[in-house]
């Protein structure tokens, strides 16, 4: 390091604001000893990763973007001063003032961003309310709930670390929207981010599909496949459903982990890869290793990190905060001008279990905007199931008859033929909405209609 390059270092650790600098891309390139003190990180847990690590609430006076380059202080903007809070290390958030300018490379292009933040919490400041402070969005999962604020927390701890994460939670809580995350802020996030349904697809075509094949290799395989192992090298590799892999692909799946090594189907040559596995479940994982459905080796090296997503239901103080997020984007994407709830649509959506969680909260706004011309959504605007007490009892009742919750949610969720009949004459027979209404998979719906010895097609 040149002379001037050790006073520049002294002169920026002597400086009682944290600075920091970021380049084009949003990676960290420069940490001073006061970013250190003021948010946990040592400057080499901070030094090349992500600027969305401090995970400010607002930029620019908006919330600061997920991803950098979206960033409108690299476009060369100016920026005044804004209040805003980041997140420590350990989970904690720490209010300060937050100034930025962009760095100017000699033809006049942005190179980057300079940062400073002055701890307010140092000068006897305490935080009032405010609409951009209470909102908490981070990488497209929305909650300030304290249970939200935790697996905030685990995705920053997942994303600074390559072990694998197994990411547990009833369908419809955004698992993949943590994946996602953990990937964005890794090392890896200029990888590929590849992800696989293990429900999708019979024992066969998954093990072609995740490890890919020779030409010759069965009967209509004319030409090699290249997998989805071997598409996802140097990034991460996402496996939802995992608790629904066949014993010969768990083994299979084993040596990749053990190895880092896999075969094509047909094929006798080993091949490297370099991939990261986050893995989800809907299911209690133990119960199936218990009951020798699922390997306990396999389980134990998936379930390095885990990530425990909390249903809709335990946590109906982020409902408001996803309406005006749904509302937000669906404007965006109709051009309608929905101002919100109304207090009685609201009171609704409140006292609703939720059994599909935030996907059947996202697709019952997205019906609302259907029915609602503008203004704001009535309690009529929502789906028959939501506002009518007979079919939202029928719904929360069988979620109240299963187990308590755990991390992998109820472990029953009996239909009775009766009310399955009822909910699919509801449905017009469409398999999907009921799975929808119910929070489970497609498959699923099927297998129980088969089981109940209900036919598939209405009756004449």
């Amino acid at each position: 390091m040149s002379a001037d390059a050790d006073e520049l270092e002294a002169l920026l650790d002597a400086m009682p604001e944290g600075v920091f600098a970021i380049d084009r891309d949003g990676t960290i390139r420069r940490w001073n000893a006061s970013m250190e003190r003021l948010t946990g990180f040592e400057a080499a847990e901070a030094l090349g990763k992500p600027c969305s690590l401090l995970r400010c609430d607002s930029c620019l006076s908006r919330p600061c973007p997920f991803d950098a380059r979206a960033c409108r202080l690299l476009a060369g903007e100016e920026v005044d001063p804004v209040e805003t809070r980041v997140y420590r290390k350990d989970g904690t958030t720490v209010p300060v003032i937050k100034s930025a300018r962009a760095l100017k490379a000699a033809d006049g292009t942005v190179a980057g961003v300079v940062e400073t933040l002055t701890d307010l919490s140092r000068l006897g400041w305490h935080e009032t309310p405010h609409p951009v402070r209470t909102q908490h969005e981070y990488g497209g999962l929305v909650g300030k709930s304290a249970a939200m604020l935790e697996v905030f927390r685990l995705i920053t701890l997942a994303a600074a670390s390559e072990v694998n994460v197994l990411i547990s939670g009833e369908t419809g809580v955004g698992k993949e929207l943590v994946a996602k995350a953990i990937h964005e802020l890794s090392e890896r996030r200029a990888g590929p981010f590849v992800t696989v349904n293990c429900s999708a697809l019979s024992e066969s075509l998954l093990e072609s599909e995740l490890f890919g094949h020779a030409r010759g290799a069965f009967t209509g395989a004319i030409r090699d496949y290249v997998g989805r192992f071997e598409t996802a090298n140097g990034g991460v590799i996402f496996l939802d459903e995992i608790g629904e892999l066949s014993p010969v692909v768990q083994v299979k799946l084993l040596r990749i982990l053990q190895q880092r090594e896999f075969n094509r189907v047909g094929e006798t040559t080993a091949r490297p890869v370099d991939v990261r596995v986050v893995a989800a479940t809907h299911r209690n994982l133990l119960e199936r290793v218990r009951e020798g459905a699922f390997r306990e080796d396999l389980y134990y090296r998936l379930k390095v990190f885990s990530i425990p997503l909390p249903p809709l239901r335990q946590r109906k103080e982020d409902i408001p905060l996803l309406t005006d997020h749904f509302v937000e984007r669906f404007n965006a994407e109709t051009g309608k001008d929905i101002l919100g709830l109304t207090q009685d649509a609201m009171r609704i959506v409140l006292d609703y279990c939720w059994p599909g969680n935030v996907r059947e909260l996202e697709n019952a706004l997205a019906h609302a905007f259907v029915t609602c011309p503008g203004g704001h959504v009535g309690p009529f605007d929502l789906p028959v199931e939501i506002r009518r007490v007979e079919f939202k009892h029928m719904l929360c009742d069988e979620k109240r008859a299963g187990a308590p919750d755990g991390p992998q949610g109820p472990r029953s969720r009996s239909v009775h033929r009766e009310r399955l009949l009822e909910l699919l004459e509801a449905c017009d027979w469409n398999k999907a909405e009921v799975a929808r209404r119910l929070g489970i998979a497609r498959t699923s719906v099927w297998r129980r209609m088969k089981k109940l010895k209900v036919p598939l097609e209405p009756p004449a």
